[in-house]
């Protein structure tokens, strides 16, 4: 991971609209308390060291280590950073076969996370392991749409979770993928997949309600198919009041967030960033919770 590699997006919300830079005074001075910086990963799959010198596409890219200087640099630099990940956190190196994802706990708690999905292959230590796993995180799993009642997993995750930062409130959700299909049966036992497009319109709802200036999804459903199947984008057009959807399992590379129009025309910002820890996304809000513009118009720098 290198500074080049670091995704940098910039957006500006004014009571909930997303609106161009232009429309703020001249040389106007953002209050630090109202400016929230979102770092965010996903799909990590245990790559606990960079790539070697010699790989084909990465060469000596990713890397925990590097992750938490960059980390730590954008810290120094901005008052109010939320650290943030899609899930996939589990298998793909020798690490999680050693340490059953005990290691990659330990090391999300060190560089500060401060929330997380379950993807699919969060499972694949079984439900038994996953909690075993969590014992070393000190941040919460958000899973709103998986019903755990009868397992495990039953209580060690959270619905959503608010937190404050300056003078911004953010409520944080997940949606996970199916399993049906795509994880063995005896990994997930009786855990319930509910639909994720009826249960993001519900919290997003719930969100708001309970006073939110921003709200986020954390989503391993993907970013877009081909054939029908609840994607990110297909999220954002079916849903409301989500301004943001931090998504993972497609590995997909996006230089930028994709802007998609929700239910009533309004801007929600989609984001992915590749995999292995390759790339950190970031997306900066400015929050105006005085309302001056009515209009839908959008920049995204």
């Amino acid at each position: 991971m290198e500074r080049r590699d670091f995704i940098r997006n910039s957006v500006l919300i004014s009571g909930g609209v997303i609106v161009a830079p232009g429309l703020f005074a001249q040389g106007r001075i953002v209050n630090a308390k109202n400016r929230l910086t979102i770092l965010h990963t996903n799909d990590t799959h245990s790559n606990i060291d960079p790539f070697p010198q010699n790989h084909s596409r990465y060469p000596g890219k990713g890397g925990v280590s590097r992750r938490f200087e960059l980390i730590q640099m954008v810290r120094e630099q901005e008052e109010n950073v939320l650290l943030l990940d899609a899930g996939d956190i589990f298998q793909g190196t020798p690490y999680f076969n050693k340490f059953g994802g005990v290691l990659e706990m330990k090391l999300m708690t060190a560089l500060g996370y401060d929330a997380a999905t379950m993807g699919n292959h969060d499972f694949d230590g079984g439900m038994h392991g996953f909690v075993k796993a969590k014992e070393s995180a000190n941040f919460p799993f958000l899973c709103s749409n998986y019903d755990f009642k009868n397992t495990p997993i039953d209580g060690h995750t959270e619905d959503y979770t608010i937190i404050q930062k300056g003078n911004i409130k953010v409520g944080i959700f997940g949606l996970g993928v199916e399993l049906k299909g795509l994880v063995p049966e005896n990994k997930y036992g009786e855990s319930v997949y509910n639909d994720p497009i009826e249960i993001a319109n519900d919290r997003a709802l719930e969100l708001k309600e309970k006073g939110c200036d921003l709200v986020i999804c954390l989503s391993h459903l993907g970013y877009e198919y081909q054939k029908e199947k609840v994607s990110d984008r297909v999220l954002a057009q079916k849903t409301k009041n989500i301004h943001l959807i931090i998504g993972g399992h497609t590995h997909t590379f996006l230089e930028k967030p994709t802007e998609e129009k929700n239910l009533i025309g309004e801007t929600v910002l989609v984001n992915q960033v590749g995999w292995a820890g390759i790339n950190v996304g970031r997306v900066d809000f400015n929050i105006e919770k005085k309302a001056f513009a009515k209009s839908n118009v959008l920049v995204v720098e």
